[in-house]
């Protein structure tokens, strides 16, 4: 080996470390595959306000919606792996798109790196007031009993609010129509005003309507019951068996971002999580702030693409 050849290898050697040392010295973009106000840009922007005012560098949020988050997805996961360009992941662009989509035009597992789970979200099984069930097992009859009659609402074709829904047929038995709706809202809505008999939906949009009396829960689809809705079963309990089902959201980068710079953003997102605001914030969406390992992050992703992979090809739910 000639010694500029050498002279290289070491240059090439130590620039990963240079580059973790010195970051970051100008500004970080944290792409958001939402627009505005919505739960994964409210986490966004305030991971984004904590890291900025611990790390002394500008965070800032890009806001990329489109396809479910895909369009967002896929800018972060052709962007350059230098810790410049992060990306606030959650179950629907890591998991329920690539799982139902027939050419995402990304991989949740290889395209990224997993700094930081911030939080894992829950579901609520709930119903229109009236329908004569108080209990899961009473609508599982009553489903049962009313073959393809019951409606249940989604919130859009490939998302979570629809494959929860295809997972309650398959672990039930049970026949309905499920009924596609643009947004969460409209389909409570749907629900509230029985137009649509029951859903599956995230905590933080369905508790204030179960607390106003405008819908019926019950159960939620955690692993364990949960401290916003103690009185209500999981899944589990109510007799669904295997039915655990969460949203996660989390901080990831591009694949091959150095390992150091990684680790770095990992110990203050974690810091961050700590902080009373953002307590205060996961508090009000039905969570708390997650302790993995990006290691740990990984195996969650790679175990949630799984779980609705294996239910899209059962249900042949394809999405061109």
């Amino acid at each position: 080996m000639n010694k500029i050849v050498l002279g290289l290898l070491l240059a090439a050697a130590s620039l990963v470390p240079a580059q973790a040392q010195n970051y970051p010295n100008h500004v970080v973009k944290i792409v958001v595959p939402a627009g505005p106000a919505g739960p994964t840009d409210l986490l966004g922007r305030l991971i984004a306000n904590a890291l900025q005012a611990t790390m002394g560098q500008p965070f800032i949020i890009e806001n990329k919606g489109g396809a479910g988050g895909a369009i967002g997805a896929r800018a972060v996961a052709t962007a350059a792996p230098d810790g410049y360009t992060l990306f606030v992941g959650n179950t629907a662009t890591l998991a329920n798109i690539p799982a139902v989509v027939k050419k995402p035009d990304y991989d949740p597992v290889k395209d990224f790196k997993p700094i930081a789970k911030i939080m894992d979200s829950y579901q609520v099984l709930v119903v229109r007031p009236d329908l004569p069930v108080k209990n899961v097992a009473e609508l599982i009859a009553y489903a049962k009993a009313n073959p393809g009659k019951l409606n249940y609402a989604a919130a859009g074709v490939g998302n979570i609010t629809h494959l929860s829904g295809e997972l309650f047929k398959n672990k039930t038995g049970t026949d309905f129509a499920i009924i596609q709706y643009k947004s969460g809202g409209e389909a409570m809505t749907a629900i509230m005003s029985a137009q649509a008999d029951f859903g599956i939906d995230n905590v933080a949009v369905t508790r204030p309507q179960i607390a106003a009396g405008k819908m019926r829960a019950l159960a939620v689809t955690s692993a364990a019951r949960q401290s916003a809705l103690p009185d209500l079963p999981t899944m589990v309990e109510a007799g669904v068996p295997d039915f655990v089902v969460t949203s996660f959201f989390g901080i990831l980068a591009p694949a091959n971002t150095p390992s150091p710079i990684v680790d770095q953003l990992h110990k203050e997102v974690v810091a961050a999580l700590k902080t009373p605001n953002i307590v205060s914030a996961l508090d009000q969406l039905g969570s708390v702030g997650s302790t993995e390992t990006p290691e740990q992050f990984q195996a969650s992703i790679s175990a949630s693409l799984k779980l609705w992979k294996d239910l899209a090809d059962k249900a042949q739910i394809k999405i061109d």
